[in-house]
């Protein structure tokens, strides 16, 4: 292990090279001065992780009481980050992306590396929000091998620096970061700008997309939701349409964001969008309360835009959610306000409305390809996992032990 002193010296020449402001080095730097004291006091010289967090637990007054008590201050967690960044630069010798939002504070080359990536992406046909977030990644792993020789200098200890810094991550991520890694460098490689054999050296990492279980909600929980919404105000009309849009019609978040006027036909009562995320094209049924729900926000609640989008924020400037923003922020306050719990293991975002329209059709019969028809699945695979979210479903799957032992004796 290194010594503190030397560790911190490193750590503050990298957070200055990163661009972190003077006042930011000055909390920094009072920080580190606490804990080399701490460290001084025991008589210890080399920098360990769990004396650094029995630093962090005094200076808090009991941070791991409080955080069971669920009391953490929000200067309790950043002490708890200085420790855990300093632990990161010892084994990692790099700023980790969850800790700062410039290290992918890129030179005027390493941009331009990225911007060529960009439309290398984009002229490969690549949905846009493939393309900003592979571009993201790219970004991020170029400036942890700055540090490393560069793309010039890229090898497979390099690679495996990298993937080790996706340690904790859940594994969906992991996945995902590691797919962006490998189409950079077959663009690095196809340009001269990297070896093309290091890509043999990004492991493979797959998630298990079908061991997980989807997060669905009560219906009547979701009755409850609407009716907590206060269509009275703008806000209350717009968040009201939103929610129904996507429990009743399964679009996808983003799918709502990008909704347009001219996706709606009113004569045929059809809902017509091509999803972000495919592609592709769903014709849906305009049902009646949707379509009210639809008619009095834009009546009553939009703010007058000529923006083509249908849904607007209502907050000035006033246009249409960022593809960054998903909506989460509005499901759970009207969940918080129909006094609907939201624990820790349910994913309330409002993609698991999607998943509960699902698995509620599942249970009422409706085929499995007419389900992936209206959620605009590729592949009735996908539609398939909403199985997992029904115990009346499962329950119907399961074998009969007695019966299954008689068949066993034939």
């Amino acid at each position: 292990m290194v010594a503190v002193p030397e560790l911190v010296s490193g750590l503050d020449a990298e957070l200055v090279r990163l661009g972190y402001k003077a006042a930011t080095m000055v909390w920094y730097r009072g920080c580190w001065r606490r804990l080399e004291r701490f460290f001084a006091s025991r008589g210890v010289q080399e920098f360990s992780l769990d004396l650094a967090m029995a630093w962090v637990d005094q200076a808090c007054g009991g941070f791991f009481d409080k955080e069971q008590a669920g009391t953490l201050k929000p200067t309790d967690v950043y002490l708890f980050r200085v420790a855990q960044m300093l632990d990161d630069f010892a084994v990692h010798g790099a700023v980790l992306r969850r800790y700062s939002r410039t290290v992918d504070k890129l030179t005027a080359g390493q941009a331009d590396v990225v911007a060529r990536f960009r439309a290398w992406l984009q002229a490969s046909d690549c949905a846009a929000s493939t393309v900003r977030a592979y571009g993201t990644v790219a970004a991020e792993f170029l400036a942890f091998t700055g540090r490393r020789g560069g793309l010039a200098g890229l090898d497979a200890g390099v690679i495996g620096a990298f993937v080790a810094t996706l340690a904790g991550y859940q594994a969906k991520t992991v996945e995902h970061k590691l797919c962006a890694v490998r189409s950079f460098l077959r663009f690095a490689g196809s340009h001269g700008l990297a070896d093309e054999a290091v890509l043999e050296a990004v492991p493979a990492a797959k998630s298990a997309r079908q061991a997980r279980i989807p997060s669905v909600w009560d219906p009547a929980d979701v009755a409850k939701i609407l009716q907590a919404v206060d269509r009275g105000n703008p806000c209350g009309k717009r968040d009201y349409a939103i929610i129904l849009l996507i429990t009743r019609l399964g679009l996808r978040g983003i799918d709502v964001k990008r909704l347009r006027f001219g996706d709606l036909g009113w004569p045929g009562n059809r809902l017509s969008v091509v999803q972000a995320k495919t592609g592709h094209r769903v014709q849906l049924p305009l049902l009646k309360d949707v379509g009210w729900a639809l008619i009095d926000y834009v009546r009553s609640g939009r703010p007058r835009s000529d923006c083509p989008e249908v849904f607007l924020r209502h907050t000035a400037p006033v246009g249409p959610f960022s593809d960054q923003d998903h909506l989460h922020q509005i499901l759970v306050k009207h969940a918080r306000g129909a006094h609907v719990p939201l624990g820790e293991k349910r994913r309330h975002g409002m993609h698991s409305l999607r998943h509960t329209l699902a698995t509620r059709l599942m249970e009422d019969g409706t085929p499995v390809e007419q389900i992936a028809d209206i959620l605009g699945h590729q592949s009735v695979t996908a539609t398939g996992v909403y199985l997992k979210s029904s115990l009346g479903l499962l329950a119907n799957c399961a074998l009969d032990p007695d019966g299954a032992v008689r068949g066993a004796r034939r």
